[in-house]
């Protein structure tokens, strides 16, 4: 009885045109050989399973066949290809530099290197795994790299490019090996499947291909598991039974559910696939890939980077479009924060609930969310406009009649009351905020000198005044204008406990500690913001600011605008990090006392 070989070594490529999935490469190398144009190194580079060993080796018995094919071939029935067939050539010799990636074990490589080939013309080397060598080893290859006798070829082969130093590179003719089809996998598949009497489902291969990641050994291997499980008959259901693969049908359902924001459904599913033994992790990292395979389906232009059959791409386009385009978006986004917050999650299985929850209520929103559907909030219906008195424009122009649905979003806001006629007082009362002129930068005053004794840097107003008039207090019209005076204690004092009673708001806080308000005359003061964004922020702010404010210095007349700094961030104000470290750098004792108590800055 003869000795069982595995697919992968049964089947292991022993011409160029019984390589899989590498057409533009083995062309070259044939081009090469048939014009005699053969470098003395070369580096063959991919992942693991895609033929790099197997092309160095056609290559070298291609090179010392004495009567080769017309299509670039060896002719395996040579003196040197029977030689090579039988493991007996002197001239083809194979290094693991895994195991050998010492010094010494390069200088005996090169030892070697100064012997002629017994038959044929060139003495080939092909070392696999050549990152593998250590610094000393590369150093000592070098210079026979570079420089070999007339005889020699080089191979060398690698899985990891990044990791061989740029003087090997530079040395070598580099070839990156593609990771094998979907599609050239099940080809290779089917055909090792017929001449092994073996019958295969097309669904159940493409499985194992995708299983396989790209490497046509992994394949190979899985088939040999499966079609041992399966006595000889490999079906969709015994391939996902045997490599305990996740069916896509769940994933295809749980897409259902989420396109009717059917909740109860996606929870039954995934507790359903739970109980099938399946890690909720790769639950997660399944369904994301699924979701992006979805989205890709959608557009035929996007259509052929799915890397599968082209049955299973038209049945993924159906389904695709059961979803619209924003729902995958958003739900990539969720997948993804999902798969980040996994390690840190106390409990996985509420975790993946939450996902799907969320994913369904991407199409059936709660309150939560935009859009319409079912226990969304309605907004208040606006009132009806009062009937106009029918006057003419003062200005002579026609009036356009404004439409219903335009009245109903730009009703008029309520106008202001008017101020309460006050005694003269010392302090002058700011003008209303609608009728203020623009300031200019040469009625403002000059700024005060910064705590370094420098002049703080010029800034551009955005804004006359962020807030000015009577107080909301004066609506009620039963208390008179405060006029008390006050001090920049007092005004300093009130702006440090508004941002002390929210401790939460961080980047309040941290705004109000470096912008602090500035006296320019008049009652106004001024706050100098970094950016547009923070002015607006700080803007929307005020309509609370600025009563609290008036309250704690009992005066209604102060007022606050705002301005850009164009010089960017004040140099003298440091954040808590930058003030531990020159604490740090002054004094070697906190250093100590840090790390006597292991202490960290929160």
């Amino acid at each position: 009885m003869d000795n069982y070989i595995v697919s992968a070594r049964k089947y292991r490529p022993s011409t160029f045109a019984s390589v899989v999935g590498q057409k533009a490469l083995t062309a070259t190398l044939k081009n090469a050989i048939a014009t005699d144009r053969l470098a003395h190194a070369y580096l063959f580079c991919g992942g693991r399973g895609v033929g790099k060993t197997s092309c160095a080796r056609i290559f070298a018995k291609t090179i010392n066949c004495m009567n080769p094919t017309a299509d670039g071939d060896p002719c395996n029935e040579c003196a040197s290809c029977r030689a090579f067939n039988e493991n007996r050539s002197l001239n083809i010799i194979e290094l693991d530099a895994a195991s050998n990636n010492s010094v010494d074990d390069i200088r005996g490589l090169v030892d070697q290197v100064q012997v002629p080939p017994t038959e044929g013309r060139y003495r080939v080397f092909i070392i696999d795994e050549v990152h593998m060598l250590s610094s000393a080893a590369f150093n000592a290859f070098l210079k026979t790299l570079e420089e070999p006798p007339s005889y020699v070829v080089f191979i060398l082969a690698t899985t990891e490019k990044q990791k061989i130093i740029p003087t090997i590179l530079s040395r070598c003719q580099i070839y990156d090996f593609n990771r094998i089809t979907v599609a050239d996998m099940v080809d290779h598949l089917q055909y090792v499947a017929s001449q092994e009497g073996i019958t295969a489902e097309r669904p159940a291969l493409s499985l194992i291909a995708r299983k396989a990641d790209g490497a046509m050994r992994d394949a190979l291997s899985i088939f040999d598991q499966v079609a041992a499980s399966s006595r000889g008959n490999i079906t969709y259901a015994s391939a996902i039974a045997n490599l305990n693969v996740l069916d896509s049908t769940y994933y295809t359902r749980l897409a259902g559910a989420f396109a009717k924001g059917d909740v109860q459904s996606a929870l039954l599913l995934y507790k359903e696939i739970r109980d099938r033994g399946f890690d909720t992790h790769f639950f997660i990292t399944g369904l994301a890939a699924y979701i992006r395979d979805l989205m890709v389906a959608r557009s035929e232009s996007t259509l052929q980077l799915l890397d599968t059959d082209d049955d299973v791409k038209a049945e993924m386009a159906n389904t695709a479009k059961e979803l619209p385009l924003d729902f995958y978006y958003a739900a990539m986004s969720l997948c993804n924060e999902a798969d980040l917050n996994y390690r840190q999650a106390s409990s996985k299985t509420f975790l993946a609930e939450l996902l799907l929850i969320r994913l369904c209520q991407l199409q059936s929103p709660s309150p939560t969310y935009s859009g319409s559907g079912e226990g969304q909030l309605k907004p208040f219906a606006a009132p009806a406009p009062t009937a106009a008195p029918a006057t003419a424009p003062a200005s002579g122009h026609a009036a356009v009649q404004q439409s219903p649905a335009t009245a109903a979003t730009n009703v008029p806001a309520p106008a202001a009351p008017a101020p309460a006629v006050k005694p003269a007082t010392a302090h002058t009362a700011a003008p209303p905020a609608t009728a203020a002129p623009p300031a200019t930068a040469t009625s403002a005053p000059p700024p005060p000198p910064s705590r370094t004794g420098k002049v703080l840097r010029s800034t551009r107003r955005v804004e006359a005044q962020a807030a000015s008039g009577p107080s909301r207090t004066d609506a009620a019209e039963t208390r008179t204008h405060r006029t008390a005076s006050y001090t920049e204690e007092q005004v300093n004092a009130a702006w440090d406990a508004y941002a002390a009673a929210r401790p939460t708001e961080r980047i309040l806080i941290n705004t109000m500690r470096a912008c602090r308000p500035r006296n320019m005359g008049n009652d106004t003061y001024d706050v100098a913001l970094e950016n547009e964004i923070q002015t607006e922020e700080f803007r929307n702010r005020l309509v609370e600011l600025l009563p609290y404010m008036r309250d704690a210095i009992s005066n209604d007349n102060f007022n606050i605008t705002l301005s850009i700094n164009e010089s960017g961030p004040a140099p003298t104000i440091w954040n808590d990090r930058e003030i531990l470290a020159h604490i740090t750098s002054v004094s070697p004792e906190i250093v100590k006392l840090i790390d006597k108590f292991n202490l960290k800055l929160v």
